[in-house]
């Protein structure tokens, strides 16, 4: 930490995104230290190269990315830091997604809290003061998906379900959002896709799912817990 600032990287594969989180906090909410962001990566070797370059001092990681997505930026600074982050660098991720085992994943991986892309501007600056100090931070509900994968069954993954596993991660997203009540232009905003994907993803999932509508969609997902 600089001149009593908390130097924050982000990475994200959409820049659109990136550029609103930078605002946000660059914008500032009064809180202290205050929050600065020094960076920003869009794949996983500029992650890589950039947290070891600015030796952030909390790094805001996306979960998924076309080459690797969260996970595959922990296990690659660690690997070239013999485990351990350049300066302590602290993990937050920060993701559309809040599926258990997303959630669980990045946290075996050593990311210190993990919030939704829902959150506020405000929320996030306190969220990054709080895992810097030391916190683990996480949305609402998230924390229960550590507390059950860690507490008395520790080093085992939550349980598999085969008609989840068989939607891709994309698929997941767009039906989570959809079984929230999401038209298919507000889903299309929040994953960064154009409206003719999510339709093609809701055909794919209806397809998968063996249901013939949203709202048999929507009572699929709440049956296995994805919303």
């Amino acid at each position: 930490m600089s001149d009593g600032e908390i130097r924050v990287y982000l990475v994200d594969d959409h820049g659109l995104f990136r550029s609103g989180v930078r605002a946000e906090l660059d914008r500032g909410d009064g809180g202290d230290p205050p929050v600065v962001v020094v960076g920003e990566a869009g794949s996983v070797d500029e992650a890589v190269a950039g947290v070891g370059h600015l030796r952030p001092d909390v790094v805001l990681l996306d979960v998924h990315m076309p080459d690797g997505g969260g996970a595959e930026v922990l296990r690659r600074t660690r690997d070239t830091t013999g485990g351990k982050t350049p300066t302590e660098a602290v993990f937050l991720a920060l993701s559309v997604s809040d599926a258990a085992e997303d959630v669980i994943s990045v946290i075996r991986s050593g990311a210190r809290g993990y919030v939704t892309k829902t959150i506020s501007g405000p929320d996030l600056a306190d969220a990054v003061r709080r895992v810097h100090a030391g916190d683990a931070v996480f949305s609402p509900r998230l924390a229960g998906f550590v507390l059950d994968a860690f507490s008395d069954r520790p080093g085992m993954a939550p349980p598999v379900d085969p008609e989840v596993d068989q939607l891709t991660r994309r698929e997941r997203d767009v039906l989570r959002l959809l079984a929230r009540g999401y038209s298919y232009k507000e889903i299309a905003g929040e994953l960064f896709i154009s409206v003719k994907t999510v339709e093609t993803h809701v055909s794919s999932v209806l397809r998968k799912t063996q249901t013939s509508n949203r709202h048999e969609l929507s009572r699929w997902a709440s049956d296995r817990r994805l919303v």
